[in-house]
């Protein structure tokens, strides 16, 4: 278990590295904007500052200071989006700070996931970059007595001939009261790209020097004078369980022990959450393991990863049941009839986040104001929970923002900001500090839900694809967390976006249907999660594994029956702004790895190739990604070491280079990790792993050579952190199947299950 008790405790020694750094450099960070370790010191009053939008603002040194709405959890999000306001602005780069501002309902949608922050964040950032630069061309034509046409903005000044006039002194001298309406920002004229100066370019990340030097601070490091520290103890079943009793008297013995306290949670958030107090978090850690609770449990304390699954079929079984996501006229008709068809079934487990920070927050009340410090993905979407278990409105609500010691999706649920704002609230708003151990973190974690996918195919004459019908079941999690973001078919039956995508893929296959089923089992059980790749990575695990069976079973090569797919026609022609050139850029990048990776070279006994091509996760911001997996199989062992991973991606605009390549490498080795080794399962309503002793993730001695390619474009950017993990189990699937002759349709593919694939084949 990660040792925490030192962190953030005021007045005591931090042996940790990052403490020692602040210690030696006299770094002390107040709690406010400049807490995260990206944001740079203010220079200048707020009525000094010239803001054109709510974005950014310059003051009179020339430094301008971006707002970030994003969440920073290694991605560099903050470079990223500066580096498109500051190219339109045409700022100098080495003026150029970041805020991560906190939760304020101006921000509109606050939200970090999907991949989203640079598709969403790009049209709007640009224009806003753009009318800076305008209103500071217009003045600074005024102070320097020419005419704006003649004046140009470069690197932080606005150049008139052989004068110029620098940002810093135009906000000091000038007269910058031009504001942009809503409208005309929307109408706002944006660089070509063959004049971006930023855009594209290698410069170092702004948050790369506070997490070097110490300063960069976490939800974990959150402090403030006068708290207390708390650990819960987590009742036998995510929903239902009430608190019988409460037995605390052998922690009573225990200094810095204060008292334990069963939650009141009007919001279902935390039902049965017993809360341990003390005053230092190993006094809390030590006092929980010796508090006695008693429980009436709830429905689910005997539910097993095979029930789960198990209702998943009763689910796909039924054909009553569901919403359809792609529903073409004639399916029925051409499976009934066609002489040639194909049906297999693919599942995946139960997969945990086990991101290195496990979850918490400091919470108390100030002046009427429930204030909660912790990192979070949305905050958008847990305000109103906290609204409701705290009883009030969410005004009297703020949410302090910090780095993510990794996330992956599960801190896009706010949950655990409800515990220690009860917490608090629980003995008088006196700030509470929440931390989980490893094994409390996995008891509530949100997981990716385990799946079961039924996909069939029928093909017409010569070859050709007929239709396809593909039914698939998991939790769901966006009913809990957002409900809000459901879809719906044309029967009005709900459907999760995020539970389903990657099911509605850019091949032409004749009639298609795609139906999602929510097992409500799972849901009942925990609480399903958003988890790196969320649905596409475990759709697209059926769907590309699906494609090479099919291909095989018409004696047709993998590559080149998938190519025939993808010939943009229909609706899979694609459309401006996000998905111009359709599947033709998919057949692109496939053709491409197909190339680097020489398919079709012949390989050595025990060695295959194998290839999955996706678009990440969504139709509307498609990122385009093929992968190629070469992988040696231990026929003895049922051992797979995967030897190299060849990716090539179209992400069309790359804003940041390096970590664009960082974020493709890295969720290609979590979809590494996830294909051969992750996964869990639920025994008894609970998950079976809560620490890294049992729960097995990649190691770095299996990690394999991977090679990086991205297309060259200028159209618009979409997402890169999660794409590469929806490819990279298929194409090792696929290439297991090219080494051996056996099929596997479950993942994790430990050596058990490749062992049975190649005693029972394919």
């Amino acid at each position: 278990m990660v040792s925490l008790s030192a962190h953030g405790l005021r007045g005591s020694p931090d042996p940790s590295r990052r403490g020692f750094l602040i210690a030696m450099m006299g770094a002390g960070v107040m709690l406010g904007y400049a807490r995260s370790g990206i944001a740079a010191t203010a220079t200048a009053s707020a009525s000094d500052l010239f803001e054109p939008t709510i974005w950014y603002g310059i003051d009179p040194s020339g430094t301008v200071t971006i707002n970030i709405i994003r969440a920073e959890m290694g991605q560099h999000v903050g470079t990223a989006l500066a580096r498109i306001v500051a190219d339109e602005l045409e700022a100098d780069w080495d003026k150029v700070r970041t805020i991560t501002v906190d939760s304020d309902p101006k921000w509109g949608l606050m939200i970090t996931g999907g991949s989203w922050s640079v598709w969403q964040s790009f049209p709007l950032l640009s224009r806003a970059g753009a009318a800076g630069r305008i209103a500071l061309v217009e003045e600074g034509a005024k102070l320097l007595g020419v005419n704006p046409e003649v004046c140009t903005a470069r690197n932080g000044a606005v150049h008139a001939k052989a004068r110029s006039i620098s940002y810093g002194d135009i906000v000091a001298r000038g007269d910058l009261r031009r504001t942009f309406t809503p409208e005309q920002l929307q109408k706002m004229p944006i660089k070509p790209p063959a004049e971006r100066r930023l855009i594209g370019k290698d410069v170092v990340a702004l948050d790369v020097p506070s997490k070097v030097n110490g300063k960069a601070r976490y939800g974990l490091d959150a402090a403030v004078d006068g708290m207390i520290y708390a650990r819960p103890i987590i009742p036998p079943t995510r929903y239902g369980s009430t608190v019988v009793s409460i037995d605390d008297s052998a922690a009573r013995r225990l200094r810095g022990y204060i008292r334990s306290i069963a939650l009141d949670d009007p919001s279902g958030t935390v039902p049965g959450w017993v809360m341990v107090y003390a005053a230092s978090f190993s006094a809390a850690n030590r006092a929980a393991d010796l508090v006695k609770v008693k429980w009436h449990s709830g429905e689910t304390a005997k539910v097993s990863e095979q029930d789960i699954q198990q209702r998943a079929a009763q689910l796909i079984a039924d054909p009553k049941g569901g919403s359809l996501f792609v529903d073409d006229p004639g399916v029925d008709a051409v499976l009934a009839s066609a002489k040639r068809k194909i049906e297999r079934t693919y599942t995946t487990a139960t997969v945990m986040h086990f991101a290195l920070e496990p979850v918490n927050a400091l919470a108390f009340e100030k002046d009427g104001v429930v204030e909660i410090h912790t990192g979070n993905q949305w905050q958008s979407s847990i305000l109103p929970v906290l609204a409701k278990a705290l009883r009030r409105s969410q005004d009297k609500i703020v949410m302090r923002s910090y780095l993510l010691g990794g996330a992956f999706g599960r801190r896009l649920d706010g949950d655990y900001a409800v515990p220690a704002a009860l917490a608090s609230l629980a003995i008088g708003g006196k700030p509470v500090k929440m931390v989980c151990t490893r094994a409390d973190d996995m008891r509530f974690d949100c997981p990716r839900s385990a799946s079961r996918q039924v996909l069939r195919l029928a093909w017409g004459d010569e070859n050709s694809v007929a239709a396809m019908d593909h039914h698939a079941a998991a939790g769901w999690p966006t009913v809990t967390i957002a409900p809000y973001f459901l879809g719906k078919d044309a029967k009005g039956a709900p459907y999760d976006p995020f539970a389903i995508s990657g099911a509605d893929h850019w091949y032409t296959v004749g009639a298609q249907r795609v139906r999602a089923l929510r097992n409500d089992l799972a849901e009942r059980t925990f609480r399903p999660g958003y988890l790196r790749g969320v649905g596409a990575a475990w759709t697209s695990w059926a769907i590309e594994s699906f494609m090479d069976e099919a291909a095989h079973e018409a004696g047709i090569d993998p590559v080149a029956f998938r190519l025939s797919l993808l010939d943009g026609t229909g609706r899979n022609a694609g459309s401006a702004p996000n998905s111009v050139g359709g599947a033709h850029r998919q057949a692109a990048v496939l053709a491409r790895v197909a190339e680097k990776a020489a398919w079709g070279r012949a390989m050595p006994k025990d060695v295959g190739l194998g290839i999955a091509s996706t678009f990440g996760q969504e139709r509307r911001m498609p990122t385009w990604i093929a992968c190629a997996a070469r992988v040696r199989v231990d026929r003895t062992t049922g051992h797979v070491a995967v030897e190299k991973l060849t990716l090539v991606i179209d992400a069309g605009t790359i804003i940041h280079p390096d970590s664009a390549a960082a974020q493709v490498e890295g969720a290609a080795l979590w979809g590494l990790s996830m294909a051969l080794s992750e996964g869990t399962e639920f025994t008894k309503g609970q998950p079976k792993d809560t620490n890294l002793d049992s729960y097995r993730v990649l190691r770095m001695g299996e990690t394999p050579e991977i090679d990086i390619e991205f297309i060259p474009s200028t159209e618009a950017p979409v997402g890169l952190g999660e794409p590469a993990t929806t490819a990279v189990a298929p194409a090792i699937g696929n290439a297991i199947f090219a080494a051996t002759g056996a099929r596997v349709r479950h993942t994790p593919i430990r050596p058990e299950v490749v062992l049975a694939a190649l005693t029972h084949g394919s």
